[in-house]
Order: C-alpha cells, then structure tokens, then sequence
C-alpha cells in the first residue's frame, strides 16, 4: 500500500504523489489524463519509438539517446508535452558520481512498493537520453503508464531538463571534480544546480548530501521540503588527501574541521570561522559493513522507522547511494515497508565493479572517471587483495574529458605493491603508464597496448585459469572493453545490465 502521508513533522510529511495516482495503484486501473496530441507531437513520437525499436534490434544501441535526438528535432517541447502537463511525477537524480545505482536503487524501492517506474538505468543523462527515456515508455498519443519516471540527469544538462520536467523531489549526490573542460570548476557546477533549487515549486522535495558542504550549503533559503542523507558513524571511513575537494567552508572560506571523514571530502565537518555545521540528518546510515566487493550490510535510521539492509554491492559510496534512494521515498512521502527484499535483488549497474566469468577466467570490471570514483573503487577491491592482474584504460574524448591532469590525485601508490603485471590501454596510454611508474608500479611490468580489442587479449593471456583480472576504465573505454565481452558471449548488452 502506498501511503498518502508520512508521519506527521517528518521531512516526507504529505505524500508527493498525486491522489489520483495512489487510487489507481490500489484499484489496478489505466492511465487516465492524456497530452494534446498535435500532428508534431504524433510524428516525433513515431519517429522516436521507431528509431529506438530498429536500433535495439540492429545491435547499435538501447534506443538510450537516438529516439530522444531525433523526437525533439521534430518537436522541441514533447517533454514539456507529453511529461510535466500530463502531472507525470518525476524525480531528477544528478551529482558527480553514484547517479546511475542510486537510480536503479530508487527504481527499485518504487516498484516494491507497487508503483510503475520509467527509469534510464542505462545512465543516459543528457536532454536527449531522458527525451528518450519518455519517449519509450509514453504510448503513441503521448500517454504516460501511472507511475513514476526516475530520470538520472547529467549535471550539465540539469538547467535545461528541470523545467520541462516539472519535477516532485530533485536529489544531488555529490559534487566533485568532473570533466573540468565542460562543467568549469565545482562552485560554477554548484551555482548552476542551486539555480534550479530556487526555481522549483514549494511543493516539490530538495533531497541533499549532509555530508558534502558544497552540496549541504544549496539554496539554504529554499522554502519547501527538505530532506537530508549521509552518515552517522562513530568512525572514519576514509581520510581527507590531495583527492579531496570542498575541504574549505563554502560560505567563508576557512579550512572546515572534520570529527569524521567517511569519503573524500564529506563527512561530519564544521566551520571554526562563521560556524556553520553539517545539518541534522533525516536518513541516516548507522552502521556499515562491507563483506569484500560482493556485499555491503548496512543499518539505516528513516524518520518513521530503521532498516537492517543487505546489499550485493561494496563499498563506502554504495551506502551513500542507499541512504539517497532511501531520502527519494521520504522526499514522496512513501514508506519503504519492501526496502530489504528491494536491496538485495539489485546488483551492480554495468562496470561498477561488475563481475563477469570469461570463460576460466573471472573479470572485475570497474568504471572509474575521476579521483574520487578512482580511490573508491581501489579501496572495494584491496578488501579482496586486488588488484593483481591489471588493464587499465583511459581515452580523451569529448564524452571522457580532456584534462587528464586529475589522474596524479589518483591514489595508485596505495594499489601499486600488489600489482604483479599491468596491461595500460587507450588515448592516453603513454600518460597512464608514467602514471603508474611514479606510483611505484616497476616498468618492466607495464605494457601499453592501445588498441582496446588487442588489450583486452593481452591482458587475458597473462592470467592463469582460475585467476582475476581488473579492469579500470573511462567510459568511451569500459563501453568498448564491454562490447568486446560482449562478442565472446560473456556480458549481455550493457542497456540490459
């Protein structure tokens, strides 16, 4: 059942999903409310189901982008169309890492629940991604299933996908260091997210990280819901390095004092300056355990109750994640009575550390893009003594970033020990492989191989059967290592992870 309120004075007080919605939920009945249905409305929804109908079936694709590119050529408005006028819920996920598995997880929680969920779980972030997203799931007058679409929203993206989605909760993440030659530095990307906090309705939830000053300190004038996540510890999980990034107050400027460091930079931080302080957190994580890189067990204290969690996950950022999707369902107003059983069915997205049996060789397969994600992924797999066998993969396409600069905040001297032999891949190979001699890495074991379909065999060759090979990849260069599994039958399509 979904509830209509959260308890009274709690940050969900009043559920965010509409009346109607909840009634046909519970009663199993169609969709109601249709779009008006223009002539462009029609064709860009033909156009855009046909497209992703021949690229899933030609192999090219998920139908995650093109549908959406080639809808809104036809009609530019079809998400203000066909979402925000219909008062189709939506929830918008951006921040710099984790958008993707907080995403499923949300999905995932809704749909225990009993609620239809449109989610681009591929991680199809731009306008043309979440275009396409509802483009799939509207019918062909334009008809949205009663539901809701959890929409993961790059952060670039974000000032131009809001309005046209109207949302009923807008979560961030995080704020870190990410492609610099596109979003600028991290106060420019954080202006821009708080730009979209004060446009949204008071009704609307504003979920944040507690945890991260940057994000904590957003819109703190919004008047409206407001729910908070992050930790609650009595220990560090990490510590702050040359890695970390809003380790200064947002709003004076003075070095913040940590009792707790728990990743990165966030944490239970306060200003000795102006006094400002981590604010009180309504979704908390208590307790936390993670069981090498196939588990993580968790205790999470809600406003109204506390969940023992079990998740096929690992790692310090997947209980962020947690507690987020948690925060999604209090900003709606619904409790989570199925969270367990929700948890533990959702396993790793595509290359988050996802594990895949190449034939009598195991691959863990881990998608990295800054240093943040980088040292994360290298603390999960030293629970497990990894990495040994090595290929890693770096490319400077517009879509990666350029400015590879971010790779010496990169904390390889802490993996670089247990390295036995390293295949180095990609556009920027050469950059990597010196890299990862200064790290410590001895050279006589580093072999570049740029071209990706030869790395992965090399690397391969040098395993024995029955051993583990890591991979660490952008993402232009974990899409094409995929796909290359993907020929020997080992993954499935990566839309369908």
């Amino acid at each position: 059942m979904i509830p209509r309120s959260a308890p009274a004075g709690s940050p969900g007080a009043g559920s965010l999903l509409p009346e109607a919605l909840t009634a046909r939920i519970e009663r199993r009945l169609p969709p109601g409310r249709s779009p008006a249905l223009t002539p462009r409305l029609f064709a860009a929804l033909v156009v855009g189901k046909a497209a992703g109908a021949v690229t899933r079936r030609l192999g090219r694709g998920g139908g995650t982008s093109l549908p959406g590119m080639l809808a809104r050529r036809i009609d530019p408005d079809i998400l203000d169309n066909v979402v925000r006028a219909a008062g189709m819920p939506v929830v918008v996920i951006t921040g710099s890492n984790g958008k993707t598995t907080t995403g499923r997880f949300a999905a995932a929680l809704l749909r225990a629940e009993g609620i239809a969920v449109g989610n681009n779980a591929a991680g199809a972030n731009l306008v043309q991604g979440v275009t396409s997203l509802a483009v799939r799931y509207a019918d062909l007058r334009g008809r949205l299933p009663e539901g809701v679409l959890v929409a993961e929203v790059d952060e670039g993206a974000l000032r131009q996908v809001v309005p046209e989605l109207a949302p009923r909760a807008v979560l961030v993440l995080d704020l870190f260091r990410d492609q610099l030659d596109r979003f600028g530095e991290l106060h420019a990307v954080a202006d821009a997210i708080e730009s979209v906090a004060r446009s949204l309705p008071s009704e609307a939830a504003w979920i944040v990280n507690a945890d991260d000053p940057l994000v904590a300190s957003l819109a703190p004038e919004r008047a409206g819901r407001r729910v908070t996540f992050g930790f609650e510890l009595d220990r560090s999980t990490d510590r702050i390095t040359r890695a970390a990034d809003t380790i200064r107050c947002p709003r004076c400027r003075s070095e913040l004092v940590y009792s707790h460091v728990y990743l990165s930079h966030m944490g239970a931080y306060g200003c000795p300056g102006c006094g400002l302080t981590r604010p009180p957190i309504d979704v908390a994580v208590t307790a936390l355990n993670s069981a090498g890189i196939g588990e993580t067990r968790l205790t999470v204290r809600l406003p109204s109750t506390e969940l023992e969690l079990r998740v096929p996950q690992s790692g310090v950022h997947i209980a962020y994640d947690v507690a987020a999707a948690l925060a999604v369902l209090v900003g709606l107003g619904i409790d989570p009575v199925h969270a367990p059983a929700a948890f533990a069915a959702v396993g790793p997205a595509f290359g988050r550390l996802e594990l895949v049996q190449a034939g009598d060789r195991r691959i863990i397969l881990g998608f990295v893009k800054n240093p943040t994600s980088y040292n994360t992924t290298l603390r999960a797999l030293a629970s497990e003594g990894e990495p040994r066998q090595l290929l890693i993969a770096a490319s400077n396409t517009s879509v990666d970033g350029e400015d590879f600069a971010w790779l010496w905040d990169v904390d390889f001297e802490s993996a670089a020990p247990r390295v036995e032999r390293v295949t180095v891949s990609g556009t920027r190979a050469d950059e990597l492989a010196n890299r990862l001699k200064y790290a410590g890495v001895d050279p006589s074991v580093i072999t570049i191989v740029a071209e990706r379909r030869a790395a992965l065999e090399a690397a391969l060759a040098g395993v024995e059967p029955g051993g583990r090979l890591t991979i660490l990849a952008g993402y232009t260069p974990t899409i094409e290592l995929r796909e290359e599994m993907r020929h020997h039958g080992w993954v499935g399509r990566l839309w369908e992870a």
